[in-house]
C-alpha cells in the first residue's frame, strides 16, 4: 500500500509529533512525514524531525507583517514537499483560509478535551474548574472554527479529586499518543467517512463499555 505523506506543524517540544515518528517508524500506519514546520524558531519538534532525518524547516510567523502572508508561505512549503495530509501537533497558529481551501478536509488536530466542551486554551484547567468527572482528548479535522471540525476519535480519562493541570494534562497526553496515530492511518487507509458533522470509521469495531466517574458501588 502506498504511504501517504504528512506535513506537521508544530509550535513546542513535538511529543505528538514523535509518536507519528515513531508509528511511522515502526509501519503501524501507512504514512511517512515529509517535512516538519515551526513557526518557532526554537521548537524541539525541529529538533527532533532533525534526528530522525525528516525535512525540518522554520518559517516564523514574526518575519510576517500580516497572518495571510505566513499562511500562504507555509502552504507554499507544503504544496512543494507534495503533502497529502496537514497534521497540527501542538502548532499555536490560527489555521486561516489559505489552509483550508489548499487543504480542504485534509488538515487534522487534536485537542487535549472532549469536544465540543472546552475549546481554546488552557482546557486542562478548566476542566477541573468546571467539575466535570471525565476529560481527555480529540482528534478532528479542521474547519473555519476554534476546536470546531469533525469529530474523529476520542479518548476518555477521569478527572480525578487530586488533580492540577500537570498531572491531567499528562494522562490525556498519553492517550493523545494512542489516537493521534491511529485517526492518520484510517485516513491513510480510506477508512475515514464524513457526512456532514459525522466521521464514520469503515471497519467493525467493538462497543465501547460504559464509563462512570466515581465508579459505583460493586
Amino acid at each position: 500500500m502506498k504511504k501517504i505523506r504528512l506535513g506537521v506543524l508544530a509550535s513546542g517540544g513535538g511529543t505528538n509529533l514523535q509518536s507519528i515518528i515513531d508509528a511511522c517508524a515502526n509501519q503501524s500506519i501507512a504514512a511517512e512525514v515529509a517535512v516538519v514546520i515551526s513557526n518557532n524558531p526554537d521548537a524541539g519538534a525541529l529538533q527532533r524531525a532533525r534526528n530522525a532525518a525528516i525535512t525540518a524547516e522554520c518559517i516564523n510567523h514574526r518575519d510576517f507583517s500580516r497572518r495571510d502572508d505566513f499562511d500562504a508561505a507555509v502552504v507554499a512549503r507544503l504544496q512543494h514537499h507534495q503533502v497529502d495530509l496537514v497534521v497540527l501537533a501542538g502548532f499555536m497558529r490560527i489555521i486561516g483560509d489559505n489552509f483550508l481551501t489548499a487543504f480542504p478536509m485534509r488538515i487534522m488536530n487534536i485537542h487535549p478535551a472532549l469536544l465540543p466542551s472546552f475549546p481554546g486554551l488552557h482546557v486542562q484547567q478548566q476542566a477541573i474548574d468546571y467539575g466535570a468527572r471525565f476529560s481527555g482528548c480529540t482528534v478532528h479535522f479542521v474547519d473555519s472554527g476554534v476546536d470546531t471540525g469533525p469529530i474523529i476519535i476520542q479518548a476518555v480519562v477521569p478527572v480525578l479529586p487530586d488533580d492540577d493541570s500537570d498531572t491531567l494534562a499528562a494522562r490525556i497526553l498519553e492517550q493523545e499518543h494512542r489516537i493521534y496515530p491511529q485517526a492518520i492511518d484510517w485516513y491513510a487507509r480510506g477508512l475515514l467517512q464524513v457526512d456532514g458533522r459525522k466521521v464514520t470509521v469503515l471497519q467493525t469495531q467493538p462497543a465501547a463499555a460504559a464509563l462512570i466517574n466515581p465508579p459505583l458501588k460493586s
